[in-house]
């Protein structure tokens, strides 16, 4: 999980610098971010099939497709669309929350919408930094980007050892410990 969030901050991040520059790598780089969201449905398929899998990554790559918009709208500084965008990318937030937390028993959605809460505060704030050329602000802003995700994937990593407890040698109730 570690690896594969951390793929997503770190091609979210790479696209942001694109779009907001109008990078010639701009699609290479929103292809590649799209497609980190099949390697995470391709995950969670392995652990709750195929459909499920499939399910996670359309809500991911919806999530995608609504943070180009948010990232359009800063950069054109129309406040209006950004609004719109985030309304979107909060109801999706939702969305995934809710799929989560039907899946795992130990995804509780509060927890699971408050950590989509935090991504998409901690992803915007890094948006606007980088469009305002505020390069400190943005350094900051994808550092909290980063230590967020890497909590968030260990609560997804921590949900599923504690379902499958077989899968990873580890008795049921198990306390977990990332290193």
């Amino acid at each position: 999980m570690r690896k594969l969030w951390s793929d997503h901050v770190f091609w979210t991040r790479d696209y942001i610098i694109a779009a907001v520059g109008g990078q010639p790598d701009e699609k290479a780089a929103a292809t590649r971010l799209l497609a980190n969201q099949d390697d995470i449905g391709n995950a969670v398929a392995s652990y709750y099939g195929a459909d499920a899998g499939q399910k996670l990554t359309g809500l991911l790559k919806q999530h995608i497709l609504i943070a180009g918009d948010l990232i359009k709208a800063a950069k054109a500084h129309n406040q209006d669309k950004q609004q719109e965008a985030d309304r979107e990318w909060q109801k999706n937030a939702e969305d995934i929350a809710d799929f989560l937390s039907h899946a795992n028993p130990y995804w509780p959605r509060a927890a699971l919408v408050d950590l989509m809460n935090t991504h998409l505060s901690t992803t915007t704030t890094e948006v606007v930094a980088r469009v305002n050329k505020d390069w400190d602000g943005d350094a900051k802003a994808f550092v909290a980007v980063y230590d967020h995700m890497l909590k968030m994937s260990d609560a997804l990593s921590d949900g599923i050892i504690k379902q499958f407890p077989g899968k990873f040698g580890t008795k049921p109730n198990t306390p977990v410990t990332h290193y």
